[in-house]
């Protein structure tokens, strides 16, 4: 079977549902698969996955989006995985059974150990080697604090009785039956403990963190075949060949490919990524340095900022406060009002990211009068995210010492036109969104074809890129302005909220 007859398996297992995504050669989707999985709250701020529902959901949307599209192992020629980044998942090396629940990227948990490093004057050390600023939202602190509150684990752990890995990790174990431990470069890169300049787990972090090494995967490049699926899953043996983050699949999937491109990704989080070339770019704007990708021996670096609470907001609406029935409810009843009538939302629900780093900040609505409605408090909620962007945006071009000409976008709330068009009023950039907007699968589908010879090289990826829209400021700079200055007051009183 010629490779124009196969196709390539995207896995996609995000911080709210599994997704499988069958693309072809041209890259455009044939079929796809979803599923959501509960999600835990402990505590105030505390998130947790349970690590088996992530592995069953996903595995049945595999299977599910193979069959729709009536095919079957020998017709698909790899699979690539893309993940959730940073959620933390141990478990029991011999029985392949997780010692805890996954701690997820959002969980805060850990703020006061952070503090503790901080005080203790780590935050230099930790940053030029891992390009990232000392939080809970990485996995470093999750993995200790997993050694020291689960009974025997810190004694199973020196006694190389257990795994620690991101997702991808425990999909990788899962699919191959425990045969490879690894992970890619872009995982390791979000952990804290691995040394993005040497390509090294680093063992000075380790002694930081207290975390054996023995608990490590082996880390790998994001194309290369790694292994080949071991369940009973899938009639024939499929090779997994890519890996990679999921910012990091859909920078890849954008095919920002050059110097200076960046994307945003619009999903339960908002996330833009800038590739900076084959050198690392040290932030002095508080966003982060990471690894973009390794192909072969290259390795492309990229400045990232992340905000924790995007379309969670819109989530939040919906299922918190039963404002809206469903997410997509809220371009339509914001379209309602002809403006936010004073009301901004700072959604900090799980503290601010990037470039602000503030853990105990809190959501705040601020503005409410008698005149409020629920459409004005809904607009709020998707001006904050383009609000957000546009602090990640002017941190990043800070950095990279020029404007953004264009934005490409990603993710799910692209499809609201009202966000979209405000995004590039607030940033006074081209946001560009492409027809297929699953980059985050396509990237992974990428990577995993370029490493079976699917995709021969990176022009043959650039054939498939196509535009759908592109959206163009129009609004007036004092009006910019204006918005701007409000939205940062906002934040301002949203800012250490809570005293630990």
């Amino acid at each position: 079977m010629s490779n124009s007859d196969k196709f390539i398996l995207s896995l996609d297992q995000g911080t709210t549902s599994s997704r499988a995504i069958v693309f072809n050669h041209r890259g455009q989707i044939v079929t796809s698969a979803q599923k959501p999985f509960e999600q835990f709250f402990p505590k105030p701020g505390w998130v947790e996955h349970d690590p088996n529902e992530i592995w069953s959901t996903q595995a049945g949307v595999a299977a599910e989006a193979i069959a729709k599209a009536g095919l079957n192992g020998r017709n698909i020629a790899a699979i690539g995985i893309t993940n959730q980044r940073e959620t933390t998942i141990v478990w029991d090396r011999k029985t392949g059974q997780p010692i805890y629940n996954a701690i997820v990227w959002q969980d805060r948990r850990t703020s006061k150990f952070c503090d503790d490093l901080k005080a203790k004057g780590y935050a230099e050390t930790i940053r030029s080697k891992t390009g990232l600023v000392i939080d809970a939202y990485f996995s470093a602190t999750k993995i200790n604090w997993i050694l020291e509150n689960i009974p025997d684990a810190r004694q199973k752990a020196e006694n190389g009785e257990l795994c620690f890995g991101t997702v991808d990790s425990w999909l990788t174990w899962k699919f191959t039956m425990g045969k490879i431990h690894i992970t890619d470069v872009t995982n390791a890169s979000r952990t804290m403990l691995f040394n993005i300049h040497s390509l090294e787990w680093d063992r000075e972090l380790l002694q930081i963190f207290d975390i054996p090494e023995n608990m490590l995967p082996e880390v790998k490049s994001c194309s290369e075949i790694y292994s080949e699926t071991a369940t009973t899953l899938f009639a024939t043996k499929i090779p997994i060949s890519g890996i990679a983050g999921d910012q990091h699949a859909a920078l890849f999937g954008q095919l920002c490919t050059q110097p200076g491109m960046a994307k945003n990704t619009y999903g339960t989080g908002c996330f833009m990524v800038m590739n900076t070339g084959e050198k690392p770019v040290e932030s002095k704007n508080n966003l982060l340095t990471t690894i973009a990708w390794k192909i072969g021996n290259t390795t492309n670096y990229a400045l990232e900022g992340s905000v924790f609470v995007a379309g969670a907001a819109i989530q939040w609406l919906r299922d918190g406060i039963n404002l809206i029935s469903s997410s997509a409810d809220s371009e339509s009843l914001a379209n309602q009002v002809k403006d936010n009538g004073g009301v901004y939302f700072v959604p900090a629900l799980t503290g601010l990211g990037a470039p602000h780093w503030d853990q105990y900040a809190r959501g705040t609505i601020l503005g409410l009068t008698r005149g409020t409605t629920s459409a004005h408090i809904t607009r709020a909620a998707l001006e904050s995210i383009a609000f957000q962007s546009f602090d990640v945006l002017k941190a990043m071009e800070s950095d990279a010492g020029k404007p953004t000409l264009e934005l490409r976008v990603d993710g799910g709330a692209v499809t609201n036109n009202l966000l979209m068009q405000f995004q590039a009023d607030v940033c006074n950039c081209k946001v560009v969104r492409p027809q297929v907007l699953e980059t985050t699968a396509l990237g992974a589908a990428y990577l995993a074809g370029l490493a079976v010879g699917y995709w021969k090289n990176l022009d043959d990826l650039k054939n498939n890129w196509s535009v759908d829209r592109t959206f163009i400021p129009e609004m007036r700079k004092f009006e910019v302005d204006n918005y701007l200055k409000i939205w940062h007051k906002a934040v301002e009183r949203s800012r250490n909220w809570i005293d630990e």
